[in-house]
């Protein structure tokens, strides 16, 4: 399973990178922005947040967790020291990498979309607009990519699914019957939303929204037990991992916060 997530992440980060490298961006502007962010309105604060929320997911920080614990059952003290700097090492370059093409799909979309057509209003425009721009293969490696986030999150989902409730009820569920289950959970308000007239691309923006809107609540208790020593032995988070731990947290915060405040005022 694991060498189906590097395998996706390879895909999706190759694509656009190779998208990036076709619209050729200007690097003075990437290289300002990157230190110097601009939020023009509230639509851009909502992305800003919906980013957020599809990059760290509060549901994956139990699939990092429960990966984790499931490797190291029966294992001694010094196996697990070794298992947990693997574990380390493998989330980093994992959330570089998300980080990463993050990045390369907002610098791709602001240099491909934004200079010649700023009223992209579907992925199937995004997808139409590339070809005529630079190329079949652009459109080609655009939904190949697309296609690879996709079924990347919706593994994810899956295994966070099995994992909390796996935790909650103290017993492996049939992996199936939860999945019809969870899957017609979900479809009815996404249905719904749809069939009232919502926009797709909208619903998807908001879903990501609340997904940013919902870090913190796994993400507060993982801070605060991380660093309780009578719970994690000796594998204790040290000081300085709490410290940045809860800066990170008070960013999402305020950016959570910021967009409360200014849609309710709005």
């Amino acid at each position: 399973l694991e060498q189906v997530f590097i395998l996706l992440i390879s895909i999706i980060s190759f694509g656009y990178l190779y998208e990036v490298f076709i619209t050729k961006p200007d690097p003075s502007a990437i290289l300002y922005h990157s230190f110097v962010p601009l939020i023009a309105n509230s639509n851009a604060l909502l992305i800003t947040v919906g980013i957020i929320g599809a990059t760290v997911m509060p549901h994956a920080l139990f699939v990092h967790s429960w990966f984790t614990k499931n490797k190291s059952k029966d294992k001694s003290i010094q196996e697990k020291r070794v298992l947990r700097k693997l574990h380390l090492r493998e989330n980093v370059v994992i959330l570089v990498l998300a980080g990463m093409v993050n990045a390369a799909i907002m610098i791709m979309a602001a240099a491909a979309f934004n200079a010649h057509y700023s009223n992209i209003a579907s992925i199937s425009d995004a997808y139409k607009t590339l070809i005529p721009l630079f190329g079949a293969g652009a459109g080609i490696v655009f939904v190949i990519t697309l296609l690879s986030s996709g079924i990347s999150s919706s593994i994810v989902g899956t295994l966070a699914g099995q994992a909390v409730m796996e935790g909650l009820l103290g017993m492996k569920v049939n992996i199936w019957l939860r999945r019809i289950v969870t899957r017609f959970i979900n479809v009815i308000p996404t249905t719904i939303a749809l069939l009232l007239g919502f926009d797709p691309l909208s619903i998807l923006v908001y879903s990501q929204v609340i997904l940013s809107l919902m870090i913190p609540l796994p993400m507060i208790p993982l801070v605060l037990l991380t660093r309780n020593k009578e719970v994690m032995g000796e594998f204790v988070n040290r000081n300085i991992t709490t410290i940045i731990s809860i800066v990170f947290v008070g960013i999402i915060l305020a950016f959570n916060s910021y967009l409360i405040a200014t849609t309710i005022k709005l």
